[in-house]
């Protein structure tokens, strides 16, 4: 059991890496090409994310800790 848990906490963790690096590379897609990456607008999603945590106030700041602390390599 130990070994299923391991195996697709790995997968997830590597599909994770894959997709945060598939971000800054659409963001330069998106500025030199001004063309949606599979028809999402980068741009648009993260400026909406970004205004989204400013305006929630405290809510929004501890959404954003949460957040990122899933980002930070313990």
């Amino acid at each position: 059991m130990d070994n299923v848990i391991k195996y697709i906490t790995g997968f997830f963790t590597g599909l994770a890496s894959v997709l945060m690096a598939v971000i800054p590379v659409s963001i330069l897609w998106y500025v030199l090409t001004a063309g949606s990456v599979f028809g999402i607008d980068v741009i648009a999603n993260l400026t909406s994310l970004v205004n989204g945590f400013g305006t929630g106030g405290f809510t929004g700041l501890v959404v954003l800790v949460l957040v990122m602390s899933f980002f930070v390599k313990k």
